[in-house]
């Protein structure tokens, strides 16, 4: 069968949240069958334990959140992203802050922890969502038009295009699509950083946020080019970075999906309202199990444990 998979081991990291700019310590731990994953608060008198679902979710301003009760877990989305792409389902996230740690601001650091630590299969069938109708969600019109979209698809397939008025990012490629199938999550994505501008910093800052992000974590423009002196790690980095959020963002399902999502200007907002409205659709989804695992799609057969 088509199994679940969860560490084999526990593995550690320390670092900054992008946003708080706290000093937070990751333990990533083995978890159970049927656990999936879950972001604990343990710098709390009494932890809090806040698994991921399209409506644990409470704020998408700049990052996915996900909260329970007045306890919340800040920037999930690139962990979640790399627990996407490398096929894990079970996982404890011990974390002594409200944020998880930018590391190097893309999801290359959790790939390389959570494949150092090494994924075991586990007696259990992984369940994947299905979907069996279109959902759209739209936002704006004209130039502020925005929109995300799931389709039926036999596999997982990622389709996304930006569109910033900006001479650095004009000068690369604007428009990517990712397919499980034929490409390499932790070579083809996880290596793109999240950007910003120089010019947004002051204003994000006198609101509490960007208060950990710099040039060692984020790609950072000016008016004109990339401040960074190593330039960019992909031709079209701009845009693979939101594929990478765009998978962290639509894995707070807690399952796998088999589907097409494409993408125009969308973010971490409109992505969770496209879960939530796939949720709502009951007649545009099933459950799906494959107990032979030849007859999964391809690109789910095996999890990526390595570059």
């Amino acid at each position: 069968m088509l199994a679940q998979h969860t560490l084999k081991s526990l593995t550690r990291a320390v670092g900054v949240g992008l946003h708080s700019g706290q000093r937070v310590e990751l333990t990533l731990r083995p978890a159970p069958v049927d656990t999936g994953i879950v972001f604990r608060r343990v710098d709390l008198a009494e932890p809090v334990d806040i698994p991921v679902s399209a409506e644990a979710v409470v704020d998408t301003r700049l990052a996915s959140t996900i909260g329970r009760g007045d306890v919340r877990v800040l920037t999930v989305e690139h962990l979640m992203s790399a627990c996407a792409g490398l096929g894990v389902d079970n996982l404890y996230v011990d974390i002594t802050a409200e944020e998880v740690p930018i590391l190097d601001g893309s999801a290359a650091s959790f790939v390389y922890l959570l494949s150092s630590a090494g994924l075991e299969r586990q007696p259990a069938p992984r369940r994947f969502v299905r979907v069996t109708d279109a959902i759209e969600v739209r936002e704006g019109q004209g130039a502020d038009e925005k929109w995300a979209r799931l389709m039926p698809y036999e596999g997982f397939r990622l389709s996304f295009e930006i569109d910033f008025d900006h001479p650095a990012v004009d000068a690369t490629g604007q428009r990517v699509m990712f397919d499980l199938a034929d490409g390499s999550y932790a070579r083809d994505i996880a290596r793109a950083r999240t950007f910003g501008f120089t010019r947004d910093v002051e204003a994000l800052r006198s609101k509490g946020l960007a208060l950990g992000g710099g040039l060692d974590n984020a790609i950072v423009m000016d008016d004109y080019r990339v401040l960074n002196a190593d330039g960019l790690r992909y031709d079209d980095e701009f845009v693979k970075h939101k594929i990478l959020d765009a998978m962290g963002d639509l894995y707070l399902l807690g399952h796998p999906l088999l589907a097409a999502y494409s993408a125009f200007r969308s973010g971490h907002a409109l992505n969770n309202r496209l879960l939530r409205a796939l949720l709502a659709r009951r007649d545009a989804w099933e459950w799906v199990s494959f107990e032979d695992e030849q007859r999964a799609p391809r690109g789910f057969a095996q999890p990526a444990l390595a570059w």
